[in-house]
């Protein structure tokens, strides 16, 4: 197994994520500094991180869904020591966010160990759809406004994908997007006249938030699981 997939595996942090671990020197395999995240390993090798052993045969892999208040950073840790989204499971395992929120977005966040299905969840090329709910300025956002956000929009990084989006009531809209570009869902509504004044994320894949509260969690079932890896 490449380490980079290993140190996922393990729990230590996503793919992407690990592969920054591995470049910055933080890895050894058999006391010896790893920068190579394709390097060959298995748990008959001793792999550290920062001084610590990780192994993934004993791993149980779990998945949080999280209602996210504002004013939590969606990060495991924060060098400015923030509230983290984290620190809502008490939990043994060590566990990491499925992408991110912006620091005042609330709603769902998953929580996991779990690195190849977090990779698969944020990879664009997967397009998971994830809608979100935002009260907006200069309401009601008009058909005109609507068809712009459902043909895609331009955005200083580019078009974006069609969105599918409705009114929910005066004020508030629903969008549901499949790509991941920094804060996205309020720069497409900015760009069609609507400044977002609170937005929230109300579902991830087939899961929804349901009546979580701010600050809660549950963890998901096996099924649902499943359900989120046969995504793609």
């Amino acid at each position: 197994m490449r380490l980079a997939k290993y140190l996922a595996h393990a729990g230590v942090a996503s793919r992407r994520a690990s592969e920054l671990i591995i470049a910055d020197g933080r890895v050894t395999v058999n006391g010896k500094v790893v920068t190579d995240p394709a390097r060959d390993v298995h748990d008959e090798l001793t792999v550290k991180v920062d001084g610590k052993r990780v192994k993934t045969s004993s791993q149980t892999l779990v998945v949080y869904l999280v209602n996210k208040p504002a004013g939590y950073v969606s990060t495991a840790k924060d060098p400015q020591d923030r509230q983290t989204v984290v620190s809502l499971v008490p939990s043994s395992q060590r566990l990491y966010p499925v992408g991110r929120l912006d620091f005042d977005t609330t709603g769902l966040i998953l929580l996991t160990n779990d690195g190849d299905l977090a990779h698969k969840l944020t990879h664009p090329s997967f397009e998971v759809p994830r809608t979100y709910r935002a009260r907006v300025a200069n309401a009601p956002v008009n058909e005109p406004a609507l068809k712009a956000l459902r043909d895609g929009v331009l955005l200083e990084d580019g078009m974006t994908a069609p969105a599918k989006v409705r009114n929910v009531s005066s004020g508030v809209v629903e969008l549901t997007i499949h790509e991941g570009r920094k804060r996205q869902v309020k720069r497409m509504l900015e760009a069609v006249g609507h400044r977002v004044y609170t937005l929230e994320r109300v579902a991830f894949g087939p899961l929804r938030i349901g009546s979580l509260q701010p600050g809660e969690f549950r963890k998901l079932g096996q099924p649902e699981v499943e359900r989120l890896r046969e995504l793609g």
